[in-house]
């Protein structure tokens, strides 16, 4: 198949349409001056074959695209002890809800929401102490193969207007769900959300998704086991994309991770990792033109899981 052709005509198909649906996330200062019209898509495939068009190489702000490094992190590190206190079923329910939480007496329903991506960081803060956002960095770089480093300003935009974050972590807290000190685990949640990486970097990183959990740019090594790397995908698909992971099943048929800042990292099991990146987000915080873009990569190359 010809990637780069299929990329190249999403691009020139859907171009057009930016800027015209959807808005960036305001409620960040730091992302509210981000440009809507960015888009950009790339691939990589299991045989190391890459493919980008538009934007691919432009840095942004991953946000909760980072959920799913930070649980194969602690997968990694814990195994099945990560979920003692996550669940592992579709929310339902915006990614922020309180109302969720509190009526499961501090247990987040999937390690996606924002509270179970809060009592990841807990875990991994428990794990590795100081080294939490140094360990994040140093796997995020040798999966990418370059360094990758931490937006300070989204960062500290995030501190300052994270309140509802706050709001979860002190919950758990109050039910006896967070082990650290609240603004211990909310700062590496912040930074973590504040990863600044690109189409080309992400769809790179996510390799070992589509090799059963080993990684071509490690040499082949295990980042985490088939079991598990079967157990992400399986999130994915029933969790990663807030309370529309429904309708993407539906629409794609996909594992898919979104975050607020226009990324979405797709995976097609023993083919390829895909990153797309457009700003404006809908009202459950995925990617206008991404969410569009994912269809017609699944309908025009016929990939799907199903």
């Amino acid at each position: 198949m010809d990637f780069q052709a299929l990329l190249d005509g999403i691009n020139a198909d859907l171009r057009p349409q930016l800027g015209k649906e959807g808005r960036v996330a305001c409620y960040i200062p730091a992302l509210a001056r981000v440009p809507i019209s960015k888009f950009g898509m790339a691939l990589r495939t299991c045989d190391g074959v890459e493919a980008a068009c538009g934007d691919s190489a432009a840095p942004f702000s991953i946000q909760s695209v980072s959920k799913l490094f930070t649980l194969t992190l602690g997968m990694r590190l814990l195994g099945d002890a990560l979920w003692e206190r996550i669940h592992r079923e579709p929310s339902g329910n915006p990614f922020n809800s309180l109302l969720q939480l509190e009526s499961e007496q501090g247990v987040p329903r999937n390690p996606f929401i924002n509270a179970g991506a809060i009592a990841v960081a807990d875990r991994l803060v428990s794990t590795l102490g100081a080294n939490a956002k140094p360990g994040l960095l140093e796997m995020l770089s040798s999966l990418a193969g370059e360094a990758i480093f931490f937006d300070d300003e989204v960062a500290a935009s995030e501190a300052e207007t994270g309140f509802r974050n706050l709001a979860l972590a002190n919950l758990m807290k109050s039910f006896g769900k967070i082990d650290n000190p609240v603004a211990t685990v909310v700062d590496f949640y912040f930074h973590q959300c504040a990863l600044r990486m690109s189409c080309r970097q992400l769809a790179c990183a996510a390799g070992y998704l589509c090799r059963d959990g080993a990684h071509p740019q490690e040499g082949g090594n295990e980042v985490v086991s088939e079991r598990q790397a079967r157990r992400l995908n399986a999130l994915m698909l029933t969790c990663g994309t807030y309370d529309a992971a429904g309708e993407f099943a539906y629409r794609i048929g996909l594992p898919c991770k979104s975050g607020v800042g226009g990324g979405i990292v797709a995976v097609v099991p023993d083919t390829l990792t895909l990153c797309v990146w457009s700003p404006a987000v809908d009202a459950s915080g995925n990617s206008v033109l991404g969410t569009r873009a994912l269809e017609l990569f699944a309908s025009r190359s016929g990939l799907s899981i199903f």
